[in-house]
């Protein structure tokens, strides 16, 4: 029998429920204006999620404008918005209750509302008793469905609640169900559960006959498998959010969700197109969000399908499945090929494929593979910094027609008291001959300031440049980042890595020198030699 022999048939109605815009806001340091949600409400529209959870109105106001704002502004294609609340107050009634109310004014067709399912947080938490939780959970979702509501029920704390009184936990899950809940979501608040225990609950919950949702927080690291493992057990709806962005360690991320049900699972959720844009639609809300993209994340982080080991990279030129667990295409994703000390010469072969440079010939690939790892040996670092290793390739390949050269330079930093409480003042002078293509080489010298010395040098790069490069005045120093190399205090060896822009792409170099001043130079000629070889910064880029 085979694996996919043992897998489940796709449901005939499936659920991606997405809360990146409610659970996963409340992530530490995350925070989303009206603004920030629309855009992100459109990408999983385009994604192609069934549910956008947007927010809890009545309760919060920014979420309360998402909603006004959505009802003018946001089309949606397939997916439907989503109003969340909670059940109406203790001791009232949900005709009359102001949150209840807030989620029919959201407009919203769907809602889904949370309910306490563990009987420690009802009685000490609500401060109420086991009936009257029971009698505002069939109050609300009877309410609600009676005002034309598709109703969905989070039960909150259910695993735990299971735990403590099992009997309870499945009475709340029939009282949502016998009120007219569409779908009764059982919610791992606390995120403790494993996979192994998730079955025999699941199983327990489906056997009131009601169809059921799984909710992961990621506290244990099994967000995702323990939503797969339901899934298995016969939930039909999936709830996480973008990245797995939430509060604490996060919820399941819907990404790795979408990504195992599809091409796992085998169950067609999303077209390949929809598919396809699964690395762009994290990566584009990761910027929306201000969230750094996980390197990590599987199928959409950028060392997803990045390859260090020589012993890899061999296997790779034969298949690249022998390696690779899918084609990283069909997630939007691309093969990396790394270059360090533990490259061999396959890395450095199929590396240079990438950047366009036949390295086919063995001994040729033996010498660059060679002088790599000397590089390294040095304390250079290629991995991250591919601007740096084509120049090194070319180099090698004698295809280096470098448009210019530096004769000298130098910096000078002095601090100056008394000026707006003592101003450091940066200066450099650089030194260089330009190759102008209509003149000949050309003797350049310039004087640059800046805030710090390598602002400065940077300014005086691009005023020596300047007048035969026009160009060069595009290109942006985006990022800085040093590292020690070595112990040995303020005269240990140091790297430096530069990401330079040119307003549409975006390249990386990398320096090394015996003091911080040293390596950063080094690495900020390489990124201006790069752009300047590769056409950047004009409209038709060198091919």
């Amino acid at each position: 029998m085979t694996s996919r022999e043992v897998l489940p048939l796709a449901p005939e109605t499936f659920h991606l429920f997405d809360t990146t815009l409610r659970d996963g806001a409340q992530q530490e340091g995350l925070r989303l204006s009206v603004a920030d949600k629309l855009r992100i409400a459109g990408l999983l529209d385009e994604l192609g999620v069934s549910f956008i959870e947007g927010g809890w109105p009545g309760a919060n106001p920014n979420d309360t404008a998402f909603f006004a704002a959505a009802r003018d502004q946001l089309q949606l294609r397939s997916a439907h918005l989503v109003a969340f609340g909670s059940t109406r107050r203790a001791g009232g009634s949900a005709a009359t209750d102001p949150l209840t109310q807030a989620l029919l004014d959201a407009g919203t067709e769907y809602v889904c509302i949370v309910a306490k399912s563990h009987d420690r947080h009802v009685t000490d938490a609500l401060r109420t008793t086991l009936e009257e939780n029971l009698a505002m959970v069939q109050d609300t979702v009877s309410h609600l469905v009676s005002q034309g509501r598709h109703v969905f029920v989070d039960c909150e704390h259910f695993f735990d609640g299971y735990r403590s009184n099992p009997g309870y936990a499945l009475d709340v899950v029939r009282t949502a169900a016998e009120a007219g809940a569409e779908v009764v979501v059982l919610c791992d608040t606390n995120g403790g559960m494993l996979p192994s225990q998730m079955g025999d609950v699941v199983s327990a919950a489906g056997a009131i006959g009601v169809d059921l949702g799984i909710h992961c927080h990621n506290d244990t690291g099994c967000a995702v498998a323990n939503s797969l493992a339901a899934v298995e057990a016969g939930v039909m709806h999936v709830q996480g959010t973008i990245n797995g962005y939430g509060e604490r360690t996060g919820n399941a991320d819907l990404t790795t969700v979408i990504g195992n049900l599809q091409l796992k699972f085998g169950w067609p959720l999303l077209s390949e197109r929809q598919l396809a844009s699964l690395t762009r639609t994290s990566h584009a809300v990761a910027e929306i969000t201000n969230q750094a993209p996980h390197a990590r994340q599987p199928y959409v982080g950028h060392s997803s399908f990045a390859h260090k080991a020589g012993l890899h990279a061999s296997a790779i030129k034969v298949d690249p499945d022998l390696y690779q667990h899918i084609d990283p295409m069909v997630v939007g994703n691309d093969m990396r090929m790394l270059i360090s000390d533990m490259s061999g010469r396959a890395n450095i072969q199929i590396k240079g494929e990438q950047l366009g440079f036949d390295l086919s010939d063995r001994e040729l690939a033996a010498r660059v593979t060679e002088a790599v790892k000397q590089r390294e040996a040095a304390g250079y670092s290629y991995e991250a910094a591919d601007a740096s290793f084509e120049l090194l390739l070319r180099s090698q390949l004698g295809e280096l027609e470098a448009p210019f050269e530096i004769s000298s330079w130098r910096v000078l930093t002095e601090h100056r008291p008394g000026e707006a409480e003592g101003e450091t003042y940066s200066e450099a002078t650089v030194k260089l001959v330009a190759q102008d293509p209509e003149t000949g080489p050309k003797r350049l010298a310039v004087v640059g300031e800046g805030n710090g010395p390598v602002d400065a040098l940077d300014d005086a790069l691009t005023q020596a440049l300047a007048p035969v490069f026009s160009q060069v005045e595009r290109f942006k120093l985006l990022d800085y980042r040093v590292r020690i190399m070595e112990t040995g205090g303020t005269d240990a060896v140091t790297r430096t890595l530069i990401d330079m822009s040119d307003g549409s792409r975006t390249w990386t170099t990398v320096g090394v020198g015996g003091n911080v001043i040293e390596s950063s130079w080094e690495a900020l000629a390489d990124a201006y030699l790069h752009g300047l070889v590769n056409g950047y910064g004009t409209h038709q880029p060198k091919q």
